[in-house]
């Protein structure tokens, strides 16, 4: 077995690689609209006095929604298409096309679960950190970008953060469960 820094994969399974990397992205954009709708409810100051100006090249003078939904495109397109890239190229040369889909949709299913299990999580934990009245670290905040609802801004944030690692969580479990249930399949995980 010789390592290659730049793996290599049969031309004709391109297609289909870049279509599931692209479904994987436009499930993480509709992701990203619904996470950021309901966190904007959570604590508007979490966008307004942060997010939006991470963002500002995105403002194109809409709704302050259809902003936050533009955001929240932003910040998860991407992951979905590495994600699905990557599940890709694991599952396509090694499995026929039906069961393809099956197993990718899988991955992608699992990789969002965990990314709201961890979502949940930080919800739950940003909930601890107010009711333990353990905000000295975030005092800072409050001044600096005049937040006037610091709790709510602090969940949002608990909300993020654990999503991002929820998110990283739940592809490596997606890779992991796709390479076991490739290498399962008759002639799965053929070197090409």
């Amino acid at each position: 077995m010789t390592f290659r820094a730049v793996p290599r994969f049969k031309l004709a399974h391109l297609p289909a690689i870049l279509g599931y990397a692209l479904l994987a992205a436009a499930i993480a954009a509709i992701y990203g609209i619904i996470h950021d709708q309901v966190t904007y409810s959570i604590s508007p100051e979490y966008f307004t006095k942060m997010k939006f100006n991470q963002f500002h090249y995105a403002n194109f003078g809409f709704p302050i929604r259809v902003f936050v939904a533009e955001v929240g495109v932003l910040a998860t397109w991407w992951v979905g298409l590495v994600a699905g890239w990557l599940m890709a190229r694991i599952v396509v040369p090694a499995v026929d096309s039906a069961t393809r889909f099956k197993l990718i949709s899988r991955g992608i299913a699992i990789m969002f679960a965990i990314a709201f299990a961890g979502s949940l999580t930080g919800y739950l934990l940003g909930l601890r950190r107010i009711a333990d009245r353990n905000i000295d670290n975030w005092i800072d905040f409050r001044f600096e970008l005049g937040i006037e609802d610091l709790s709510s801004f602090i969940r949002v944030a608990y909300i993020h953060n654990a999503s991002y690692i929820g998110g990283l969580v739940g592809l490596v479990v997606a890779l992991i469960y796709v390479w076991r249930a490739a290498k399962k399949k008759p002639g799965g995980l053929v070197r090409n």
